[in-house]
């Protein structure tokens, strides 16, 4: 017989070293020869990337030791930081990103006593020289060279950089001279992405937008003639504009070009055949049109695939509405055929190597993991990361994907964990506690994916509420534009709808309500205690707090201008900017609240908690601060890792009279 235990008392085999142990994901997989690369996150080891590679016998192995760490910093959140390639002999190379120096590095890893060697030098001005999205020819130049993103600091403001796409020589002839980085385009767009070679070699494609779009909003497809010196000349736009949103191009197998675009409301691929171009922009043909889901995303990462074409003309897609499925498209009938297997989120990686396409998907019962598909056969497999239960997958959530009814009757779309567990059940007359979860972003959404995190509260007695509230991507772009001037009022109504309609269901415990985000949910929680008496306490993370602040000098350049779209253009609307800051309303807030920072988080900086904090001094808030040195935005590290997840889960215990003697004291100060 299960004995019972109230809510939120249980005991649970998952605890915050087995979560923070797991946490992140596969990335960037990769063809090298016949052998499928692709990076993973080392928590235990600093929380490096790591590069790993997949052997003949199907073993996994590292590429390079710690401490070597394969990450780019590029608009911050980096991109696809490495590409690989083999020699004629057959011996591999790959180029990467270093993340402590940012320079480019070339390694030959089956070459006895071989050392990675640096390709471009280092620069002390600004944030430096930093790369991505590279992609390796051998062809060019007297020894190949490496085609990326150039972001370069021209002062020391977050603000003084350009990008450009450039070559970079691989005979280490840059590596201590930046003249030898021969630039390929010039730097008339503010942002650019890694360039694509067509087929025959005469012309390249890259994505470019400028301020003050994000790249959600507007980006055009730029188009390019190269040079026999391998210069892009005659550029020009063919596809997008600053009300258009194209968010990955590349080449079919005839030269035809290939792009996803939201010209529609949703982000679907489209094609222009070079021989019918004309001047100027001309709208693409769809390929798959009238679905109402999405094929593409928000460029948050340069580098990012939804889709990738195949050598017999066929295109493997990345698609759906909320939840995402792998499948094949034919681009002349329109026909797609999904693959078969239990996932519901792909990465937006994908490699394809002859008639297999390999990506990395995940599902509520298991972790993000590195999956082949045959499309000869339709079979799938998974060939590396694999999924390993820890615990017994009994102490899993059982998700369940909701549609909620907010304000003016809009639809709000999320994901519920009840608590759950095969050791104990609640007494009858009890309701559990729950705890919402607001996105980063805002312009992202929460995938339907196991979560060792969430596991860590459901299986203890306590529920979450992942809110895909307005503004999430996912749902067409008519859904994302509703946070359009409207950041801290939609998103924070959504939230509040899913967790009130879910206290009046009888679903959640009315009293034992709390909210928890970071970054932009950082954001959207802090608001939340303070216009809104719905929550009992909160656990913010590297938030922002400062509206006015964020938006003048307080974060980096990609996001810099991110706030006229959210609230509204500073200059015609300052006072909105103070009315919707946190820290103009520090004297609402009532509820208890977390607040974990990293101190060397350049997009939300640690002076914004340190501002908010400071009014909210001898106020009588119970509230905890911790600051992380050595984290950024993001927390990497094991160690970071657990105490937060013990302090966030002893916040809710103190809030919610949960005796949980088995874990550390967080200390409430008013």
């Amino acid at each position: 017989m299960v004995p019972t235990g109230a809510y939120g008392t249980w005991p649970s085999p998952i605890d915050a070293a087995l979560a923070a142990g797991h946490d992140g994901r596969p990335e960037y997989v990769g063809i090298v020869g016949d052998e499928v690369w692709w990076t993973v996150p080392r928590p235990t080891e600093g929380g490096r990337r790591a590069l790993v590679r997949r052997r003949a016998d199907g073993g996994e192995e590292s590429v390079l030791p710690a401490p070597w760490n394969v990450r780019s910093r590029v608009i911050e959140y980096g991109g696809r930081p490495w590409a690989g390639a083999r020699r004629a002999e057959g011996t591999p190379l790959v180029v990467f990103v270093h993340f402590p120096d940012q320079r480019l590095y070339v390694y030959e890893p089956d070459v006895p006593e071989a050392a990675p060697r640096p390709l471009t030098p280092v620069s002390a001005l600004g944030g430096g020289l930093r790369w991505v999205d590279p992609q390796i020819h051998l062809d060019r130049g007297s020894s190949g060279e490496v085609w990326c993103v150039l972001e370069e600091f021209t002062g020391q403001a977050p603000t003084d950089v350009r990008r450009v796409i450039a070559a970079v020589p691989l005979d280490g002839s840059a590596a201590e001279d930046r003249g030898a980085v021969r630039e390929l385009c010039d730097d008339r767009h503010r942002f650019v992405t890694g360039p694509r070679l067509s087929p025959d070699g005469r012309h390249a494609a890259w994505i470019a937008w400028d301020h003050p779009q994000m790249p959600w909003d507007g980006t055009v497809v730029m188009l390019g003639e190269v040079t026999r010196e391998g210069l892009f000349t005659a550029a020009r736009p063919v596809a997008g504009g600053t009300d258009e949103s194209v968010a990955q191009v590349e080449w079919a197998p005839d030269g035809s070009l290939l792009f996803v675009s939201d010209l529609g409301n949703w982000w679907e691929p489209q094609r222009i055949r070079l021989d019918a171009l004309a001047p100027g922009v001309v709208p693409g043909t769809s390929l798959c049109p009238g679905r109402g889901e999405e094929f593409g995303g928000s460029l948050w990462k340069i580098g990012l695939q939804w889709f990738h074409p195949l050598d017999n003309g066929l295109i493997a897609v990345i698609h759906g509405k909320g939840t995402t499925a792998l499948g094949i498209l034919d681009p002349e009938t329109g026909e797609l055929v999904d693959a078969a297997g239990p996932w519901t989120e792909w990465a937006a990686t994908l490699a394809v190597h002859g008639d297999r396409v390999i990506g990395v998907a995940a599902s509520p019962r298991s972790a993000y993991e590195v999956v082949e598909l045959d499309t000869c056969t339709g079979r799938t497999r998974v060939i590396g990361s694999a999924h390993d239960d820890p615990v017994d997958p009994a102490y899993y959530p059982e998700p369940q994907i909701r549609t909620f009814t907010g304000p003016d009757n809009r639809e709000i779309h999320a994901h519920i964990y009840p608590p759950h567990s095969p050791d104990r059940i609640a007494p009858d007359d009890e309701l559990p506690p729950f705890v919402v979860w607001a996105h980063g972003g805002p312009t992202d959404r929460a995938p339907l994916v196991l979560d060792l995190e969430i596991a860590y509260f459901t299986s203890r007695g306590i529920g979450v509420a992942e809110v895909n509230y307005g503004g999430s991507t996912g749902y067409g772009r008519e859904y994302r534009n509703r946070l359009r001037e409207q950041w801290g009022v939609v998103d924070v109504e959504d939230c509040a709808a899913v967790a009130e309609t879910l206290a009046a269901e009888g679903t959640a415990d009315p009293a034992r309500l709390a909210i928890r985000g970071a970054s932009a949910g950082g954001y959207t929680t802090a608001v939340s205690l303070a216009t809104t008496d719905v929550y009992a306490c909160g656990t913010i993370l590297y938030p922002v707090l400062d509206l006015v602040g964020w938006a003048t000098d307080e974060t980096h350049d990609f996001e810099s201008p991110y706030l006229e779209s959210l609230i509204g253009p500073i200059a015609e609307v300052p006072a909105r900017y103070r009315e919707r800051s946190p820290l103009q309303h520090v004297d609402r807030i009532t509820a208890p609240f977390l607040l974990l920072q990293g101190l060397d988080d350049v997009v939300c900086p640690p002076v914004q908690c340190e501002r908010f904090l400071a009014r909210t001094a001898g106020r009588g808030i119970a509230h905890a601060y911790i600051a992380f040195d050595g984290e950024g935005h993001g927390f990497r590290k094991a160690d970071t890792l657990i105490r937060v997840l013990e302090a966030e889960l002893s916040l809710y215990a103190q809030a919610f009279g949960i005796p949980r003697p088995d874990i550390p004291l967080l200390e409430l100060k008013k």
